[in-house]
């Protein structure tokens, strides 16, 4: 796999802090402006959510978020016309999170290559399963340069959790709890006994935790045992509070 941005920053010494926020939203041309914010306030990575009508992985928050950047017009390609020359002004790693059925849709292979033609370094689709990747879909991600990232959460088999990090090229995306996304106060005893199983096993690929990190507090405690960590529904809840701006702000409360 080339030297992707992803592959670079996991290689940082640092801690990773990696931001998801829905494309489109609150207002349909905010994704780029939040894009140079975010790199702006030292954000290491950003995850871009493509909407969809069904997202089933998702929380209340999110979902809103979803929603509403449908009604403001967001579609697949909407989103890459958005993205037509963002490298000019970002250069952290971007991600495309979003559900397998748009992509299909819009053609597996024609949308791995406008994530190429626009500079999306890999993709998070959390209804994809790794082995129909594997089988399918692995080498046309590979041909378009793209890292492919899987969820794992506290049910996931270990054998399976092998598997994918066997498959993986980027990060392993560690689900913080079973159930959908949401931001949380503070982790409990089963959270945490669950990074550390996690961490003992000695995976190739570095671990990311996400869902329920919403503070100082729960950042801290989910890189403990990872690389890094991934807030999504507290940065959306600041965004539709405060719309695109104190997007520094919201971050210099995280680390």
């Amino acid at each position: 796999m080339n030297q992707n941005r992803i592959t670079k920053a996991l290689n940082k010494e640092s801690k990773l802090l990696s931001i998801y926020f829905t494309a489109g939203f609150p207002n349909l041309e905010d994704t780029i402006p939040v894009l140079k914010q975010l790199q702006d306030a030292g954000v290491d990575m950003i995850e871009l959510g493509l909407p969809f009508s069904d997202p089933l992985a998702d929380g209340p928050t999110i979902q809103e978020s979803s929603t509403q950047a449908l009604r403001n017009g967001m579609t697949t390609d909407k989103l890459f016309s958005q993205l037509e020359g963002v490298r000019d002004k970002i250069h952290i790693p971007l991600i495309v999170m979003g559900y397998f059925n748009p992509m299909m849709q819009y053609g597996v292979e024609r949308f791995c290559q406008r994530c190429q033609e626009v500079g999306i370094d890999g993709l998070i689709v959390p209804d994809l399963p790794v082995d129909v990747y594997h089988e399918q879909y692995q080498a046309t991600f590979q041909q378009y340069g793209l890292m492919n990232m899987f969820l794992i959460t506290p049910q996931t088999p270990d054998a399976r959790i092998r598997y994918i990090d066997e498959v993986s090229e980027g990060f392993i995306y560690m689900v913080s709890s079973a159930a959908t996304t949401g931001a949380q106060s503070s982790f409990g005893d089963a959270q945490e006994a669950y990074f550390k199983r996690i961490s003992a096993m000695g995976l190739q690929s570095e671990l990311l935790v996400g869902f329920g990190i919403s503070n100082a507090t729960t950042y801290q405690a989910a890189v403990a045992h990872s690389k890094g960590a991934i807030i999504g529904s507290a940065f959306i809840k600041h965004l539709k509070n405060n719309g695109t701006g104190g997007v520094g702000n919201f971050i210099s409360q995280i680390r």
